[in-house]
């Protein structure tokens, strides 16, 4: 799936005339960023020759065993594994686009609690922040496919990847689910 086509749904409701579009945008593209985040680290674990076909089931449970996974975590679990990080597939944009993703998610936190968030969000502000998601997911989505071979929107994330060996790159490795539920614990979750 094209970054096009999963942000096909978000380009609708921005579209139309419906009173909460901004916050329905907003909502919705913070999803699909946490959802990429979230599928690149489970594809660069997949990568690894331990674990195929059969480890699938339990790699899932793995992470979701663990209840203190966030879009952070994901991003630090991404340059825990890889050696070129976060930033440097996002880019130029990364210095502008990481404190929007920060501020949407301390307003998703409200937001999606039935919360206020202080700030009396316009909806133009909310259709702004889902913009800029979805620049951050769009270079996001151009680094890492031109880097690892996925771009965390194909709708199989445990997959092997064309490009040989690429878990020879990473900065470690990991041979059980064991270890990555070790890997879960001590790079990935909020402490």
């Amino acid at each position: 799936m094209s970054i096009e086509k999963e942000f096909a749904t978000v380009a609708l409701i921005l579209g139309s005339d419906a009173e909460t579009r901004g916050v329905d945008s907003f909502a919705l593209s913070l999803i699909k960023a946490e959802r990429q985040a979230r599928k690149l680290v489970t594809y660069l674990v997949y990568q690894f020759p331990a674990f195929g076909p059969t480890d699938v089931t339990a790699l899932r449970g793995a992470l979701g065993a663990s209840k203190h996974v966030y879009f952070e975590g994901f991003l630090t679990g991404f340059d825990a594994l890889y050696p070129r990080p976060v930033h440097a597939l996002v880019g130029a944009e990364y210095a502008h686009l990481r404190p929007r993703l920060t501020e949407a998610n301390a307003y998703r936190n409200k937001i999606f609690h039935g919360q206020l968030t202080g700030r009396e969000l316009s909806r133009q502000e909310l259709v702004d922040l889902a913009k800029d998601i979805n620049a951050w997911c769009t270079r996001l989505s151009a680094g890492a496919g031109g880097e690892i071979g996925y771009d965390g929107f194909g709708r199989d994330s445990f997959q092997k990847s064309a490009i040989p060996d690429l878990w020879k790159r990473y900065k470690l490795q990991l041979a059980s689910v064991a270890a990555y539920q070790t890997f879960i614990s001590t790079e990935m979750e909020r402490q």
